[in-house]
C-alpha cells in the first residue's frame, strides 16, 4: 500500500514540475534531445531517491539540483560538442539576402545573448538562468548549487554584470567597439 501511495505522491512530483525542468535543461544544453534526455535521467534519479526524500523537504530545489548536476555532466562527456555549438554561434551570416533582414538580426540577437551567457562561468550561468528565467529564489538557487544564499545572490549579480557588459552596444543598434 506505501509503495503504491510513493508512486501516486511521485507522479504528481512529475506533473507539477516536469515542464519546468525540461526547459531548464533545455536552456542549458540549447538542444531539446539533450534537454530530454536529460529530463528523464533526472525524474528517473529523483524517482529512486524519492523514498528517502524526508518530509517538508524542498522538492522543486531537489529536482533542480538533480538537474544541475546532470547537466555538468553531460558538459564533461559532451566538451566537444560545446566547443562546436559555440564555434557556429560565433560565425555571421555573410552575405544574407536582404530579404529577411528583421529575421537575421533577430537571429545574430539571439545567438549573441546565447554566446554571452554560454561563455558566463558555470555557476553565474546556472544561478542567471535559475532566477531569471525559473524565478527560483535565492535559498533554492544556493540548494541546487551547493552554496550559500549569500553567494547564490553573487552569483546572479556578476551574471547579469557580465552579461550586460558582453551585450553593451549590440542589440541597440551601436557598433562594435575595438578590444
Amino acid at each position: 500500500m506505501g509503495r503504491v501511495m510513493a508512486e501516486d505522491a511521485f507522479e504528481a512530483v512529475v506533473g507539477t514540475h516536469h515542464a519546468e525542468i525540461r526547459r531548464y535543461l533545455l536552456r542549458l544544453t540549447a538542444r531539446a534531445s539533450d534537454a530530454d534526455d536529460l529530463s528523464q535521467e533526472t525524474f528517473l534519479r529523483a524517482f529512486r531517491a524519492y523514498r528517502a526524500l524526508p518530509p517538508g523537504a524542498n522538492v522543486r530545489a531537489w529536482l533542480f539540483t538533480i538537474a544541475t548536476n546532470l547537466g555538468r555532466n553531460h558538459f564533461r562527456a559532451q566538451s566537444r560538442r560545446r566547443r562546436a555549438y559555440a564555434v557556429a554561434a560565433q560565425e555571421a551570416p555573410v552575405g544574407a539576402p536582404a530579404v529577411a533582414d528583421s529575421q537575421v538580426l533577430a537571429d545574430e540577437a539571439k545567438a549573441r545573448i546565447e554566446r554571452v551567457i554560454g561563455g558566463l562561468p558555470e555557476k553565474q550561468r546556472l544561478a542567471f538562468i535559475m532566477r531569471k528565467m525559473h524565478e527560483l529564489d535565492y535559498t533554492e538557487i544556493g540548494t541546487s548549487l551547493r552554496c550559500s544564499e549569500e553567494s547564490a545572490r553573487a552569483h546572479v549579480f556578476q551574471a547579469l554584470r557580465k552579461i550586460r557588459r558582453g551585450l553593451d552596444g549590440h542589440l541597440t543598434g551601436g557598433t562594435e567597439s575595438e578590444p
